[in-house]
């Protein structure tokens, strides 16, 4: 239904336009920008932290209060609207309304999800992979770096790449941190201004058109985010089917 209402909206021209109230222009380029924007900005952060945390957690943690504390706060399912709140009294109290302070606040909502993903694949590599490395003198971070990693790969690659979902998909907590600005980046250092400048995700875009009531365009930025969606979850499949195959060889 959505793709039936949505796809006579979408055009070339729709997909590479700026966004013009004044000029009666309607475009989703900037929107388009500001979602890949988020996207990286999130990802740098949250998968380095979320990978690490889980080895550790995995590999180091001895089991304790501690272990079982973040443990249960990994597991445990908070609103997003919770997330936009808190980023806006914290993050935004420094970066205002901005790429950065959404960027911040979607990086502890996707932490879990990347965490738990990376856990999971850590439990499924074989302690004799372990033990046989550390038997023959390898350093215990060797063994992790080498051996366990790119065992676990597909599965920290499909929490990413969830992960990516979540962020594509989100809006109430970007709403309260990020904004609603569809401009594109201007000048050679418009993609690092555009840290400290307000940006909507195409999520914010259909909201905002439903709200004015111009259900056309609203369709047609749902159309693109489900083809959006469609095309990670192949790309997802994909990978984590190649990535077996080269571990098994």
């Amino acid at each position: 239904y959505v793709f039936w209402r949505g796809f006579r909206t979408v055009n070339w021209s729709f997909l590479v336009t700026e966004q013009s109230p004044t000029k009666g222009i309607m475009g989703i380029a900037g929107n388009i920008v500001n979602t890949l924007y988020i996207v990286v900005l999130t990802l740098l952060a949250a998968t380095p932290i979320g990978v690490g945390g889980a080895i550790y957690l995995n590999e180091y943690a001895k089991p304790g209060k501690f272990v079982s504390l973040v443990q249960f706060t990994i597991l445990t399912g908070i609103p997003s609207i919770i997330f936009g709140l808190f980023g806006n009294v914290f993050f935004g109290k420094i970066f205002g309304y901005s790429m950065l302070t959404g960027a911040l606040t979607l990086t502890i909502m996707v932490l879990p999800l990347i965490a738990r993903n990376t856990q999971e694949a850590l439990r499924t590599v074989p302690d004799s992979y372990r033990s046989g490395a550390l038997g023959i003198g390898a350093t215990k971070w060797y063994m992790i770096r080498t051996i366990l990693l790119p065992s676990a790969m597909p599965g920290i690659l499909t929490g990413v790449i969830l992960a990516i979902g979540r962020i594509v998909g989100e809006s109430a907590a970007l709403l309260f941190t990020a904004g609603s600005g569809y401009y594109l980046p201007k000048g050679g250092m418009g993609l690092f201004r555009k840290l400290f400048e307000s940006g909507g995700t195409m999520t914010i875009e259909l909201y905002l058109q439903m709200a004015k009531g111009k259900y056309d365009v609203a369709f047609g930025i749902a159309c693109v985010l489900l083809a959006l969606v469609l095309l990670l979850n192949l790309l997802t499949k994909y990978l984590a089917g190649r990535l077996n195959v080269e571990n098994r060889k």
